[in-house]
């Protein structure tokens, strides 16, 4: 059977109160050690280790209509954080987790694309990578001659880009239009 307890501490003691009807008729029993509170009642057990060492001769414990309230003289002054004394974690040694070199592992993925890549796919790939491997001066000057012509002249040379417009160069056999308005 499950029944709560509480507590509450003062600089010389510690009162434990468990919610029990009718204790003396559930014959309680209290057992208080220097480092650890055992009680039990008709289907009830509790047992505590404390956090601290209590003088166990002058600890009490009276019963009450609706609960036990039990003083534990504390041993020192010292204020208690929590009741019970935890266990200390057991350490649990976990697997070797293994490390992956994701970048590499994208750089082969995109080898294995490249030589899987033909036609119209290969030479898109091949132009990222000449612009994701490229300068910050010659990626503007891809940028700049390929959005001024169009679309039809790239070039990598700031120098010959970067001093006046570049004109629409069609492919042969091809003439450009301006869009009517």
């Amino acid at each position: 059977m499950s029944v709560r307890h509480d507590w509450y501490q003062s600089e010389t003691k510690v009162v434990i109160t468990v919610l029990l009807k009718n204790a003396i008729e559930k014959n309680y029993d209290v057992k208080i050690e220097s480092k650890k509170l055992h009680m039990t009642a008709d289907g009830f057990e509790l047992e505590i280790p404390l956090l601290h060492p209590v003088v166990v001769e002058r600890c009490s414990h009276k019963a009450f209509q609706t609960k036990v309230e039990i003083t534990l003289a504390k041993e020192t002054g010292v204020r208690w954080e929590t009741l019970e004394e935890k266990a200390a974690p057991v350490e649990v040694a976990l697997p070797k987790l293994q490390t992956k070199n994701w970048d590499q592992l994208v750089s082969e993925e995109e080898k294995i694309e490249e030589k899987e890549a033909q036609g119209e796919t290969a030479l898109n790939n091949l132009f990222k990578r000449i612009y994701s491997t490229s300068s910050p001066e010659v990626q503007k000057a891809m940028n700049k001659s390929f959005s001024e012509s169009g679309g039809t002249v790239l070039s990598t040379n700031w120098n010959e880009v970067g001093k006046e417009k570049v004109i629409v160069r069609p492919p042969n056999g091809t003439e450009f239009r301006e869009w009517e308005k």
